[in-house]
């Protein structure tokens, strides 16, 4: 039995401009529904397929601003130039500089147009083959716990696991890294952003939530309860969403 990750779902007050800038931002495209659901993904994207990267979806709420992140998206260059490049023009498409105590650093803390954090990284050696998403990195409390309960969610390598820091990424070596960061008065309640996981063909979408249970997940209680998805929280209190299979 397994999982896959399949993208990252962010709240947003105007779903189809946050989904355009980060089609835009990821050179990908950006489609919608027109019913408060934008994605954005490479061009003949089908999320059905096995081997189909890690995208993004923006689903419009009435106030996002009232949840918190816990969540940001780290993404990769190839070079110096490639990173001041791309810099200037995601601040062409509306992000703007943030600061978040990180001093003198070599990467650039951006915000997105509804406040939303993310980091252009300068390169570096281990993101050079992950696409234009080096990882998706994840505030908690406790770096090795997250990691083993992750590892076990979506079958997939432990990389590095220090004190503060642990690494994770598909054991095909593709795609971005899942990053978990022990920080300091970790937020709690709902959040601006979650992965979204869809069972691997052949299993079923009810034997992985049980098995998600089982492994230290718990149901989130959050209102309505005729979803075709499934809403758990990992064990910090990360809420995710596993799909029904497509």
């Amino acid at each position: 039995m397994a999982l896959r990750l399949v993208q990252v779902n962010y709240k947003a007050r105007d779903d189809s401009a946050l989904g355009r800038f980060w089609a835009e931002a990821l050179g990908w495209h950006a489609s919608g529904s027109g019913s408060g659901a934008t994605s954005a993904a490479p061009a003949g994207f089908d999320w059905t397929d096995p081997d189909a990267p890690v995208c993004i979806d923006v689903i419009a709420v009435p106030d996002p601003a009232t949840v918190a992140y816990r969540m940001h998206l780290d993404l990769a260059t190839t070079s110096l130039e490639h990173q001041r490049e791309l810099v200037a023009r995601l601040r062409e498409l509306g992000a703007t500089p943030a600061d978040v105590g990180q001093g003198d650093v070599p990467w650039t803390v951006l915000a997105g147009p509804e406040g939303n954090l993310f980091c252009v990284l300068e390169p570096r050696e281990v993101y050079r083959d992950t696409g234009p998403i080096a990882a998706m990195v994840v505030d908690c409390a406790d770096p090795r716990a997250m990691a083993r309960f992750w590892g076990a969610a979506l079958d997939w390598t432990v990389h590095e696991a220090a004190g503060d820091f642990a690494r994770l990424r598909s054991p095909k070596g593709t795609g971005p890294y899942l990053e978990f960061l022990r920080t300091p008065g970790v937020q709690t309640g709902r959040h601006r952003a979650h992965l979204d996981l869809v069972p691997c063909r052949g299993d079923d979408q009810a034997a992985e939530t049980a098995r998600l249970v089982s492994l230290g997940a718990t149901p989130a209680a959050v209102g309505r309860r005729d979803f075709s998805w499934q809403i758990l929280a990992d064990p910090e209190g990360n809420e995710f969403c596993i799909l029904a299979p497509g």
